[in-house]
């Protein structure tokens, strides 16, 4: 019923079967937002793909089927209405609008890994900087070189900033994600033991920490508490998640460190009570905190906190990985529907059958009897599905679905349907669905998105309303 009631409505009936869609040459069109490395962007092929700055003259023309950014703080009205997919050129996604892009079916992705050799580094940066009187130092230098005294006073004063080594010393890992490994692993080749505490621990993750030849040296914990009494340093690699890991480290667990122990926080500012800490200090600990973050006036002004940019991934090598990540992360989801390293998808992969099949994806509620209704629809038009995939996350289900793609000199008349269009109209009105795309070979088409109850984006490469920000 829905089919034929598609069908007499008329007026989106522009992609008739017999041409599978075949309806001219077209691009992929990428926004971005900040500067992304050129050999990220060099990953999509010039004849397939047109990048658009977000300032740019020709990105006013409100179409994008990609979204490339880092630090920009992405609203609805950043979105165009075509924009099947939003990369982060980095771990975080905070600024993605992720809670909304979930609610109206866009995947939002970031590049776990690619910057963590460079956090990596600074954190071991971090934790000299926390073992010596390294920063004071060289305020105290600059201070001697104005006043001329320097040559005379540069071995008398240097017992102002006496340190203490880190070989053999224990740190505290928390969050043993691609980044806390990394830290592990080399905090481990300086001598160091490590402890680490990660509640949500995944089989991948696991398998890149170390093994049982490296002995004492480290062990996993499942009681943060455990870590904060025995660390001589803590280092911080956990997400923010709103009323999880928001101010982890408070009054309880800095309350049981020990009193010169240090505190390296190059994951989330968040992740730190700055009142809680505050307290410490005034309490007479001599520990240092290290973050990039910007920091509360008290903290700030004490000489034992060391605040410096958000420098973690700001190594040339770093964004360029990042960018190629996100690149071929977003070319991999339009060119065949794959989902990898989504933060609101289920990771989602089938094989592709593209010499005898048309592909279509569709983003629906996960609830019981959605993939029923949408197959059930299939069923009734009198196609043929190959094979399929239903993947979910939370509130979001996600399908991959190859339907035998008609000969030149098929009979169509067995068909309950006369267009591609109608069948996608068909499918993207099924309550429910968020949003179908069909993938049969040309760039930038074949997307549909339900808004409220309306269909937008079959039949127009440019839908009246053009972003997703509420009319």
């Amino acid at each position: 019923k829905m089919l034929a009631a598609t069908a007499r409505r008329g007026g989106r009936l522009g992609r008739a079967l017999s041409t599978s869609a075949e309806d001219g040459p077209g691009k992929f069109i990428v926004k971005t937002f900040n500067k992304i490395s050129p050999l990220g962007l060099a990953r999509f092929e010039p004849e397939r793909y047109a990048i658009q700055p977000a300032d740019s003259e020709a990105a006013k023309e409100g179409i994008a089927h990609a979204i490339l950014l880092r630090s920009h703080k992405l609203q609805a009205s950043d979105v165009p209405i075509m924009c099947r997919a939003i990369a982060r050129c980095g771990a975080g996604t905070n600024n993605c609008n992720v809670e909304l892009m979930t609610e109206l079916g866009v995947p939002v992705f970031n590049t776990p890994g690619a910057n963590a050799n460079a956090v990596k580094e600074l954190v071991l940066c971090g934790l000299f900087l926390a073992s010596r009187g390294i920063v004071e130092g060289a305020a105290h230098m600059r201070t001697l070189h104005e006043a001329g005294t320097a040559h005379e006073r540069i071995e008398k004063d240097k017992a102002l900033f006496g340190g203490r080594e880190i070989t053999g010393k224990t740190l505290g890992v928390v969050g043993l994600g691609a980044i806390g490994s990394a830290v592990t692993e080399a905090a481990i080749g300086l001598g160091m033991r490590v402890v680490g505490y990660d509640p949500s621990l995944s089989v991948e993750a696991a398998l890149r920490l170390p093994g049982a030849a490296i002995g004492d040296k480290f062990r996993v914990t499942s009681d943060l508490a455990d870590v904060c009494s025995v660390s001589d340093f803590i280092s911080l690699h956990a997400p923010y998640i709103k009323n999880v890991t928001h101010h982890m480290i408070g009054h309880a667990q800095l309350a049981s460190m020990k009193p010169e122990a240090s505190l390296l926080n190059f994951a989330r500012g968040e992740l730190v009570d700055e009142e809680a800490l505050e307290a410490r200090y005034a309490g007479g600990a001599t520990g240092r905190y290290v973050c990039d973050f910007a920091l509360s006036p008290p903290l700030a002004a004490r000489t034992n906190v060391i605040s410096i940019p958000h420098l973690g991934a700001s190594t040339a090598e770093a964004e360029e990985n990042a960018a190629s990540m996100a690149a071929d992360t977003v070319k991999r989801f339009l060119e065949t529907g794959e989902l990898v390293n989504s933060v609101n998808f289920p990771a989602c992969s089938l094989p592709s059958r593209q010499d005898s099949s048309n592909r279509i994806c569709i983003v629906n509620e996960n609830r019981p009897g959605m993939l029923g209704e949408i197959m059930s629809l299939f069923g009734s038009a009198q196609i043929n599905v190959l094979q399929q995939i239903n993947a979910s996350r939370g509130d979001i289900a996600y399908n991959v679905i190859d339907i035998e793609k008609p000969g030149p000199a098929a009979d169509v008349s067995k068909f309950n349907f006369k267009s591609w269009d109608a069948l996608q109209e068909a499918l993207t009105q099924i309550k429910g669905v968020k949003s179908t795309r069909f993938i049969m070979g040309t760039a930038g088409s074949g997307y549909a998105i339900n808004l409220d109850g309306e269909t937008h984006g079959i039949g127009t490469r440019k839908p009246e309303r053009s972003t997703l920000a509420a009319p």
